[in-house]
């Protein structure tokens, strides 16, 4: 809503060619809310100038900036019921901070943040955005019913825009409604004088509810007038009154209030029933069942800056009606309600002002019933439970499955659709433990809410029983005599400091589970005082404490290499100084050292008379190149198996904080951290190139936490020139995963081989990612290489 800039104005042809003899735009206002200004809200009043009643149901109001620029969008209002002949149908937009005086009840409700000066506003048939920008282009558009443009607008109709649009005057058409499609003629500036189609004005129909009626009666506004027909409230910053509901659900710990549900519902399926009243500190004194008046301040909560927001009353006050009533409806989720398309796009913008579309994307839909009661029935777990009470399910049992019972993350484009977030209202029970591929049994209800972490969860007053489908960890075979067995592992910030139980898990992982492979890269190696930030960046105490544990599990005594870093230059957390590390086995393999790499020299490839070495084992990759800045540098190994040579690269790529979640108001999200990993990717695709270029036969094995799926542009540019084959595309799809995020079982760990690298088995080892129980969050893999059957290329 704020004043636009002067621009140089050239005459430019009409946008519409045919004047509307009935529905057409009547007045227009971008002021609301600002300084000066006594409405706080922007509005849009269309008028029928015809004799008989128009149906807007299908159609929208939309908005373009005065001046559009190659990222600006139409944005969309959509319209519902019909105006009269002769009557007004009112659009409320945007909320400001100033203003005195609500809007009268609006016919429909947006949340456009018009400019005051210049803009823009179509009536389209239809609800989809226009992508036209200029006069002639919107003319051809047979979509638009009438135009106005305002101000210093480029699109509009006629000579030229209306004119004398400010914070505190709106653009108007006569009482005729007379239509020449020239906006400057047609429109004069004047207060703005907003109608609804009951022909209420401010004041006779307040928008906020203040009606000054019986402290028992119920306001003018109802919940679904809060929620509206976008993700935000068209109410957001205006107080209303008594407004009713059932209380559904009472959340004492954590963000105190609860939720209210009108069980009188309108027809929109866009707009929600259900908003949660936010007592702040104090604890709610309410009960599940209570039929109660509240009033307070319609708000905008994002738990995050990139998430999407809850809409809540705050600084509420209530009045009981009555207790003990029945909850309204709760509404099932499962295969046949979620869509199956993900969420809607906006060129990487806000999705916010985009009308609801519930039965087309499955983020609308669930927004669509924000605090509202929900259920599903006996749900399979994909995301085990966390320390914080917290599981994953899918109401979509056949979608993308894993072998294990998980929901495989496969494409950006294709999102899964049916999982969804379950946490507990009842702090009085155990949450239990569950597994990947266990099942919530029977019924699990409850409001449905929105949080950074996740997206979309139910809030269970009632949940499903656990039933244990007795997920086990795996063990992988033992390598043959003539297989090297090669394994990576995150060991999640493993230092000398933790305790006993954590080394004693992990070790067994390795020596039991992975039955001790002959090389292991492990990351997240901390130093041995953790994050201690004191400057010590040695390991040996935490590789001893590990090694130890190991051979206390029943496998070899394993000797280590490894680079210290500099202090606090490798990222992750602060005074950890977190590092790969190599150990092996020596009564199986050798290191060959060439010693002087450190944190900050780099290792290469150099011929020999005994033929291709690295001039520092162990070393860094470029350590000094800005692709590693604040991350973790590959660290390079020589090594020896029964007399062939083999290149090891252990990786830790920079991790995905910072990326805009998938379920976030920015569509599509941006993964701001994937042009490091990419460039991180580069530097390790030239150096194995240099190893190629010194000796095409040269085994080497590229492994790690690259921080990025297989399907992403890191491993791509990893892979470049077919340089580097990544193993996990050898197993089936429903088999390839390392990790399990938000019920999404997805790759992050990866093993990669030169092409010299031709008799292979390879295994992910599920250990850890399915199961509520942890060493680690991430699962270990392993290779095993019969050298002797590689053949050359």
């Amino acid at each position: 809503m704020g004043a636009a800039g002067a621009f140089a104005f050239t005459a430019l042809p009409a946008a519409h060619a045919t004047p509307s003899a009935s529905a057409v735009i009547a007045e227009v206002y971008g002021g609301g809310g600002n300084s000066g200004a006594t409405l706080t809200r922007d509005f849009v009043e269309l008028g029928n100038a015809g004799s008989t009643a128009y149906d807007l149901s299908g159609y929208s109001v939309q908005y373009l900036p005065g001046t559009p620029s190659s990222g600006s969008t139409w944005q969309v209002t959509a319209l519902t019921g019909s105006v009269a002949p002769g009557a007004r149908y009112l659009v409320g937009e945007g909320t400001g901070s100033g203003g005195t005086t609500a809007l009268p009840t609006t016919d429909a409700s947006g949340s456009i943040a018009m400019s005051a000066t210049s803009g823009t506003i179509a009536l389209v048939s239809g609800t989809t955005a226009l992508t036209c920008k200029t006069a002639a282009d919107c003319a051809a558009d047979t979509r638009i019913v009438d135009l106005t443009g305002y101000g210093t607008a480029v699109v509009r109709e006629g000579s030229g825009p209306a004119t004398g649009a400010s914070n505190t005057a709106a653009v108007a058409r006569a009482d005729s409604l007379a239509d020449t499609d020239d906006n400057a003629a047609d429109f004069t500036a004047g207060t703005p004088s907003p109608v609804n189609s009951a022909g209420q004005t401010p004041g006779s129909g307040d928008g906020g509810g203040g009606d000054g009626g019986s402290p028992t009666d119920p306001g003018t506004v109802r919940v679904h007038d809060i929620q509206g027909t976008t993700r935000l409230s068209p109410y957001s910053g205006q107080t209303v009154t008594r407004v009713p509901g059932i209380v559904t659900g009472v959340r004492s710990s954590g963000s105190l209030g609860y939720w209210i549900q009108d069980p009188t519902p309108d027809t929109d399926p866009r707009t929600s029933e259900a908003v949660f009243v936010y007592t702040g500190s104090t604890k709610p004194t309410v009960a599940v069942g209570d039929s109660v008046l509240v009033t307070g301040k319609v708000s905008e909560y994002y738990p995050s800056s990139t998430s999407q927001s809850n809409t809540e009353i705050t600084g509420p006050t209530a009045t009981v009606l009555s207790s003990a009533n029945a909850l309204p409806d709760a509404v099932t989720l499962d295969a046949t309600s979620v869509p199956d398309a993900y969420i809607p796009t906006a060129s990487g913008g806000s999705i916010e002002s985009l009308a609801l579309q519930p039965t087309v994307y499955a983020q609308d839909f669930f927004e669509s019933l924000e605090g509202m009661r929900v259920t599903f029935a006996d749900a399979r777990v994909v995301g085990a439970s966390d320390a914080y009470g917290e599981l994953w399910v899918t109401v979509k049992p056949d979608e993308n499955a894993t072998a294990r019972g998980g929901t495989l993350y496969s494409s950006y484009d294709q999102p899964n659709t049916g999982r969804i977030e379950v946490m507990s209202l009842d702090t009085t029970s155990n949450f239990p433990a569950a597994n990947v591929g266990d099942e919530l049994s029977g019924v699990t209800t409850g409001p449905l809410d929105y949080s950074t972490y996740g997206g979309y969860n139910v809030q269970a007053t009632q949940l499903g029983t656990l039933v244990d489908n007795g997920l086990k960890q795996e063990v992988t075979r033992r390598q043959k005599k003539d297989e090297l067995a090669v394994a990576t592992y995150n060991v999640e910030n493993l230092d000398a400091l933790d305790t006993q139980e954590k080394f004693d898990r992990l070790a067994e992982g390795v020596a039991v589970n992975l039955n001790s492979p002959d090389i292991v890269a492990l990351e997240e190696i901390q130093d041995d005082n953790g994050a201690t930030n004191d400057g010590t960046v040695t390991a040996e105490g935490t590789l001893k404490r590990f090694t130890d544990a190991v051979r206390a599990a029943g496998g070899p005594v394993y000797k280590w290499r490894y680079i210290s870093p500099t202090n606090d230059q490798d990222g992750g957390e602060p005074g950890g100084n977190i590092r790969q590390v190599f150990l092996f086995n020596p009564k199986r393999v050798s290191f060959t050292d060439h010693p002087g790499g450190d944190a900050t020299t780099a290792t290469s490839v150099v011929k020999t008379r005994k033929g291709v070495e690295l001039t520092y084992s162990p070393g860094r990759i470029d350590p000094t190149n800005a692709a590693w800045e604040d991350s973790r540098k590959p660290l390079v190994g020589e090594f020896t198996f029964q007399g062939e040579q083999v290149f090891v690269v252990a990786n830790h790529f920079i991790s995905k904080g910072g990326d805009q979640p998938i379920h976030g108001r920015y569509q599509p999200p941006a993964r701001s951290s994937e042009t490091q990993r990419a460039a991180q990717a580069a530097e390790v695709n030239t150096f194995v190139k240099s190893l190629l270029a010194a000796d095409k036969n040269a085994k080497a094995i590229v492994l790690g936490d690259l921080n990025d799926y297989e399907f992403s542009q890191t491993v791509t540019t990893l892979t470049a020139d077919k340089v580097l084959k990544p193993l996990i595309t050898t197993l089936p799809a429903a088999e390839r995963y390392t990790y399990v995020y938000d019920g999404n079982s997805q790759t992050l760990d990866h093993i990669l081989t030169s092409p010299a690298v031709t008799s292979f088995n390879y295994d992910v080892v599920h250990i850890n990612a399915e199961f509520a129980d942890q060493a680690s969050d991430h699962d270990p893999q392993i290779v095993r290489i019969d050298l002797s059957k590689c053949g050359r290329h």
